[in-house]
Order: structure tokens, then sequence, then C-alpha cells
């Protein structure tokens, strides 16, 4: 299975934090490595705090969904994430943003992830590795460009 993960960080050293996660993501077993972004300097949106690092990586994966999405809060924990509020600021962020063309709706997980289409701290990125990814129930990543073109990304790599 094609999936892709957005990563993302805003405290401590967010670059060396989305840089190792990205190492972690390629040795997970079962899987690839396959693509990953560019690094992106956002500010926070619905949040506080410094502007994220941010990235998305793109996988071949024999996990499940909620499996990966496991895997995924392990990495997470070994930055020392905490979830004090919705949205705070973190070590480190990944989401499961796209599980090939599935939809994910349980009480732990939704994919597509639901405001990815929002976001451009994911859309650029996904953009760079995907350009033609479609984000199932609503159609190419690309067309929502225009709804994120007032939120400030720079390449920072």
């Amino acid at each position: 299975m094609i999936a892709y993960v957005g990563v993302g960080a805003n405290l401590g050293d967010a670059r060396a934090n989305v840089l190792d996660a990205l190492a972690r993501l390629a040795a997970l077993p079962g899987g690839a490595l396959l693509h990953t972004s560019g690094l992106y300097r956002t500010a926070p949106i619905d949040s506080s705090g410094d502007h994220y690092i941010n990235a998305v990586a793109c996988l071949e994966t024999s996990l499940d969904a909620h499996a990966l999405l496991g895997a995924l809060q392990e990495i997470e924990q070994a930055h020392g994430r905490e979830r004090p509020y919705r949205n705070a600021p973190r070590t480190l962020d990944l989401d499961l943003l796209l599980y090939g063309d599935e939809v994910i709706d349980t009480p732990t997980l939704s994919v597509p992830h639901p405001r990815m289409h929002e976001r451009a701290f994911v859309l650029v990125p996904l953009y760079e590795i995907a350009p033609d990814a479609v984000i199932p129930g609503l159609g190419l990543a690309r067309d929502f460009g225009p709804q994120v073109a007032d939120q400030s990304i720079y390449r920072i790599d």
C-alpha cells in the first residue's frame, strides 16, 4: 500500500526532529520510504508557538492503516510528544494523510486527513512528491492550491 505521512514540529530542534522522523519512517518494518519532500517553514495555524518545519513522506507499507498509525505514534512518543490540548505546539507531529485510495472513518483514525485540503503545509510538500495525488472523496489535491494561497510557506532546503 502507498501511504503519505505529514511530518511537522515546532518545539526543540524542529528541523532535527523532522529529519529524524523521516529516518525512522524509512526504517519501519514491512515497507520502504519512497519519496520525501523538501523541508518547509510555515506559520502555526489554529495554534501558537514558533514556526513549524514541515515535510511529507511517501511510504510503501505492508502495515494496515491502524498499525501504521500506531507506528507513527511510537515515533512521536520517542520525541516526547505531548498532547495537553488540541493543536498544542509539538516536538513532532506525524499525520497519516492518505492510505492508498481508502476512506477510513473510525474513532481513532480518519483518512484522508480531514483538513489536509485546507493546509498549505500539507499540500505544497505533497505536490512536490505527488503532483497528481488524489484526495479520496474530494479530487485532485492540486485543485485546492488556490484556497491555501494566503498561507505563508517557504522551502528551507
